[in-house]
């Protein structure tokens, strides 16, 4: 039996390793224990169930993003920091789907408030600042980009870009292109178009 050693840290390591093999979805106090060759009543000791297994690997996930989106936007702003930052996403996601995975499990308001998903958020607002939005459009302008940094990653990792030309990294680069273009030129509120900030005007 490999028993000594086992700390909620180590069990978390652990559980994201699993994620990663058989996907976030199949991860539990009943699989981890068969890793470690020991009984499921020797981890509730360390773990009160899967819920809160799968909330750590969850935590982890996210502080690993964020450590790295960190690092890849230090220095940078604009596109290169746009571009910086979508890169992270799609890269931790072919690294470590399970994991990528689970750092879109829904966090209750308190393990949310302190997890690093909060950094996430700070550093895609400092991003946008770089291309002078401020609020409410700024908001807008998060969850766009994370609901097409999520969106692409989750086609491609599930193979909806497979079978059809042109590469999808050719497509990745032109999505980033026009997010570029876009948040450049956000549309007003009333549905016209703010002055491209890139020409001079009278």
């Amino acid at each position: 039996m490999v028993r000594a050693g086992l700390t909620p840290e180590r069990l978390t390591r652990a559980g994201a390793e699993l994620a990663d093999e058989v996907g976030f979805e199949r991860v539990s106090v009943s699989e981890l224990a068969r890793r470690f060759d020991v009984k499921v009543a020797s981890l509730y000791s360390h773990l009160k169930n899967s819920q809160e297994l799968k909330t750590r690997i969850t935590l982890l996930a996210l502080e690993e993003l964020a450590d790295r989106a960190a690092d890849a936007l230090a220095g940078r702003a604009g596109k290169d920091a746009l571009t910086a930052l979508a890169n992270v996403y799609r890269d931790y996601a072919r690294e470590h789907p399970g994991r990528y995975a689970a750092a879109q499990f829904r966090l209750g308001p308190e393990d949310a408030a302190a997890s690093a998903g909060v950094r996430h958020a700070q550093m895609t607002r400092a991003l946008l600042r770089g291309y002078d939005l401020t609020e409410p459009d700024q908001t807008h302008a998060v969850r766009l980009l994370g609901s097409v940094f999520h969106g692409y990653v989750s086609l491609e990792m599930g193979g909806g870009f497979s079978h059809s030309a042109p590469d999808t990294q050719d497509t990745w680069t032109r999505i980033l292109d026009a997010l570029d273009a876009l948040l450049r030129n956000w549309p007003a509120p009333d549905g016209g178009r703010e002055p491209l900030r890139d020409q001079a005007h009278p």
